[in-house]
């Protein structure tokens, strides 16, 4: 075979239409070797004799795609003084574009003796290991558009590859659980219909299965179990493993685009599947184990584990930046995708101990022109001291807010004493994110996640019920801040079942109807359950996957009809927080843009905040009041609204304000379900809100009576004089 020197960049095996150019970073090598395989298992070894800044590589001419390749790594052997190099073990590339097949955790994978960690396992790995593959990269985009959908007019949905096709009825049998069954027609016009703008994806870079879990039958379902960060999940396509991946998830997003959905990856790069210190030797750890892992500085054998996981990638390195930032460039400009949701993004700030918003992590993210055009969310936690971090995100970040989680779930299940929280999640969490010159936008809001109870769950239990998970219930949240309404699980009580599906409508509404960007998580507009189980990390099974048979028809209208109401009135989106100043008007008295009601239709004062078990409230939202313009530079002017929340168990009976905010009032939302009315409200009356529910009020404006004269439609077809249409003489014509 032909070895020519090749190149040290770009890092991986890249393929130009001729040949392959393969480069690994490894500054602890004394030597490399790249291993070729073949569908037989058969290796040709390579020696890379070629060194550049540490990075070991050759180009191959006679490398096509579809090639399986690994790397064996010589270099010194000292666990104590955290190097972990032996050359039996053969290792994925950590830019490889694919990966074909999967580890079977055969012992030879570890690099000690079962039961004796302190010993050396020289066993040859390659027959069990997972390999890299040598992709084409050429893709017919031609039509690709990025749909670039502002923060303010986004709605996004998270889900699971796998869980939300895997038992759709429509999407064929063999591409259900598949990048191809994303794409499908069904899935994509149920996103559509529900008004979701971007669909953020659970991890698909390829994760590693736990041996833990199989031996239990279980599975890493979730995939937060990263192993390649350039490789999309080979489990997820429908047509093979050898490259074929890359063609059936690019094929997915450029469905998506052209149906004006946005792609958002859950990433992972906080830490590695390759655990702790017992962990298998699988990639990273055998290639440079001190340099892509934060070690224990006076035990370098150990691994400091921010994330419960085992390891921490090591973000005070650059190679392991730039591994970062090399991944998340290439998902952008060559498989397309238009964010990312970073996990446990805390950990990637610890540069020294404490996460530091000034870190290098975030200097890169900020000066990158690719990566800080695109959207960049975080989960603003780890487990690490003062993990807990939202709202102290840079301004480029938008964040999961946690805070809206826990303050709306307090609010509708009747905790007293929560009213001016709630009012600050409802209004865009000023106090969390103005102060860093962020706008409202910046609060990525959100009642349920994929880590949780669903939403139907949080109506039924009020208790977690994770027996399944084989951990004797000690896993997942004990603190779910729900209510059960009554009953704990299945009840056939038509009174029960009545209230849970009102308190499902309260959520969405609430979230939906916030300031800020809403999350959805997937099947909770289709009353999806998981049985009580709020942690189905393992659970590859009808438990959490969406069944799309017994779906709840009327939540799903509800959902869909209250995102068309957010879709229409931006005053449900605003781009600038609330200042409660008056707003100049052309006629008529000045408002705020923001008024909090008391139940007597005047203005709250700071004792009625401050009143034991406040809880019952109005909102009015100055429509006129948008500050800013849209698109085209023109002043946003919108409908006034009125937001009635009640809580109590009781019905509450509600002054509607003075003329002046309206003189009338149609109900345009109503979650009280069959007591709901449909009446119009005047200025100065009473509007009922129904025990438990939200009333949404939009002034009413009269729609002007169109004229369907023949002279009318004459004179409409006419245009002005000179202009096509008019008479012959220049004349209108009559």
């Amino acid at each position: 075979m032909d070895v020519w020197p090749g190149s040290a960049y770009p890092l991986g095996a890249t393929y130009d239409g001729n040949g392959t150019n393969f480069a690994l970073y490894s500054e602890v090598a004394d030597a490399v070797q790249l291993c070729l395989l073949d569908d037989d298992g058969a290796e040709t070894r390579i020696d890379l004799t070629e060194v550049d800044g540490f990075v070991w590589h050759c180009y191959l001419p006679q490398a096509m795609p579809g090639q399986k390749y690994g790397y064996r790594v010589h270099g010194p052997s000292d666990p104590a003084a955290g190097l972990r190099c032996n050359p039996n073990k053969l290792l994925l590339d950590p830019y490889a574009k694919a990966v074909h097949g999967e580890v079977d955790w055969d012992p030879s994978l570890f690099g000690y003796v079962f039961g004796d960690e302190e010993s050396v396992n020289d066993d040859d790995s390659a027959a069990h290991m997972m390999l890299g593959v040598v992709v084409n990269p050429y893709f017919d985009w031609a039509g690709d558009r990025r749909p670039q959908r502002p923060y303010h007019q986004s709605v996004i949905y998270e889900a699971h590859v796998k869980g939300l096709t895997q038992s759709h009825p429509e999407v064929p049998e063999e591409q259900r659980g598949t990048y191809a069954g994303l794409a499908h027609p069904a899935i994509i016009s149920h996103l559509q219909k529900i008004g979701a703008t971007a669909i953020e994806l659970m991890p698909v870079h390829q994760f590693v299965n736990d041996s833990t879990l199989q031996d239990q039958g279980l599975s890493n379902y979730w995939g937060y179990n990263t192993i390649g960060f350039f490789a999309p999940q080979n489990t997820y396509c429908s047509t093979g493993d050898e490259g074929q991946q890359v063609q059936e998830f690019k094929a997915m997003v450029k469905a998506m685009h052209l149906a004006g959905i946005e792609v958002i990856l859950d990433v992972v790069y906080n830490h590695t599947a390759e655990g702790n210190h017992l962990g298998p030797t699988l990639s990273f750890r055998g290639i440079d184990n001190a340099a892509y892992y934060r070690l224990v500085e006076d035990d370098p054998q150990y691994y400091m584990d921010y994330t419960g996981t085992g390891n921490s990638l090591n973000v005070r390195n650059p190679h392991p930046l730039q591994l970062l930032m090399d991944s998340l460039r290439y998902w952008v400009t060559e498989m397309h995708v238009d964010g990312f949701r970073f996990d446990l993004a805390s950990t990637l700030a610890r540069e020294f101990y404490d996460v530091d918003k000034l870190s290098t992590f975030f200097e890169l993210i900020q000066q990158d022109p690719v990566v800080s055009q695109v959207k960049l969310i975080a989960e603003p936690w780890d487990i690490g001291p003062g993990g807990y971090q939202v709202g102290n995100f840079p301004p480029q970040w938008t964040e999961w807010n946690g805070q809206y989680r826990d303050t709306v779930r307090d609010f509708w299940r009747g905790v007293p004493s929560t009213l001016g929280e709630f009012a600050a999640r409802l209004s865009g969490s000023a106090d969390l994110y103005e102060h860093s010159g962020r706008r409202p936008v910046a609060s990525i809001n959100f009642v349920t996640a994929h880590d949780g109870f669903t939403l139907r769950d949080l109506v039924s239990y009020n208790d977690k019920h994770n027996d399944a998970n084989g951990e004797d219930n000690n896993d997942g949240e004990s603190n779910n801040r729900s209510w059960n309404c009554g009953v704990e699980g299945p009840t056939d009580d038509p009174a029960i079942q009545t209230l849970r599906a009102r308190q499902q409508r309260n959520y969405l509404a609430t979230l939906l109807l916030s300031q800020g960007v809403p999350m959805i998580s997937h099947g909770d507009e289709l009353g999806r359950t998981q049985q009580g189980n709020n942690n189905t990390y393992a659970q590859d099974s009808e438990l959490s996957w969406v069944d799309w048979e017994h779906a709840d028809a009327p939540l799903l209208e509800f959902t869909a009809a209250v995102n068309r109401l957010r879709a229409e009135h931006p005053t449900f989106r605003r781009r600038r927080f609330f200042d409660g100043r008056p707003v100049e008007r052309a006629d008529g008295e000045d408002l705020p843009d923001i008024e909090w009601l008391r139940e007597d239709g005047t203005p709250m004062s700071p004792k009625d905040w401050d009143a034991d078990l406040a809880q019952s409230f109005g909102v009015f939202l100055n429509g006129y009041g948008i500050a800013g313009a849209d698109e085209r530079g023109q002043a946003i002017r919108d409908r006034n609204f009125l937001l009635y929340f009640n809580p109590y168990h009781e019905d509450v009976d509600f002054t509607v304000p003075a003329e002046e905010h309206g003189t009338q009032w149609e109900p345009v939302l109503d979650t009280s379900g069959e007591y709901a009315s449909t009446d119009q409200v005047a200025a100065g009356s009473t509007a009922t809100v129904m025990a438990r529910s939200l009333l949404v009020l939009r002034a009413y404006e009269k729609a002007a009576e169109t004229d369907h004269s023949v002279a009318a439609s004459l004179a409409a077809l006419a245009g002005p004089r000179g202009e096509p249409g008019s008479g012959d003489a220049g004349e209108p014509v009559e």
